[in-house]
């Protein structure tokens, strides 16, 4: 007598990465600093009390004033590509940004991975920002 196995499918899940760019175990955006502050030239720690749920992520500011302002707008200050690595995404690739790595160019700010990468980010900055806009977001589906 042969006994047969049924044959079992299943539908396979497409692993996506979030938009927003925290670290694991953590739900921290941009690491804990003040997305408001880097536009005035000087990041600085967020603190708990000044922290807002948007995008899935905890944003942390330094004043009531930068949190007020984040709320009015907040795409006028989430780090470009979700804080993922600019130049890395302009590269086809995620990889964490560094909120001690940034950039800020016509008005939006660009993290990048470390001192190494960042060299390498300004040699190019326009074009790498091009690249970067064509690859995002999709390059989150891959």
């Amino acid at each position: 007598m042969f006994l047969s196995t049924p044959f079992v499918t299943s539908s396979v899940a497409i692993a996506e990465s979030d938009p927003i760019y925290t670290k694991w175990l953590s739900n921290e955006a941009v690491g804990g600093y003040d997305v408001v502050s880097f536009y005035a030239g000087k990041p600085l720690d967020g603190k708990d009390r000044f922290m807002i749920i948007h995008q899935g992520a905890e944003w942390r500011f330094s004043t009531r004033a930068n949190l007020d302002l984040f709320k009015i707008n907040p795409d006028a200050f989430i780090p470009q590509y979700g804080g993922y690595c600019a130049w890395a995404i302009a590269r086809g690739k995620l990889a964490k940004g560094s909120p001690e790595n940034w950039h800020v160019r016509d008005g939006k700010l660009y993290l990048i991975f470390n001192d190494r990468i960042q060299d390498q980010w300004q040699r190019d900055i326009p074009g790498f920002i091009g690249r970067a806009d064509r690859n995002w977001p999709q390059i989150l589906e891959d």
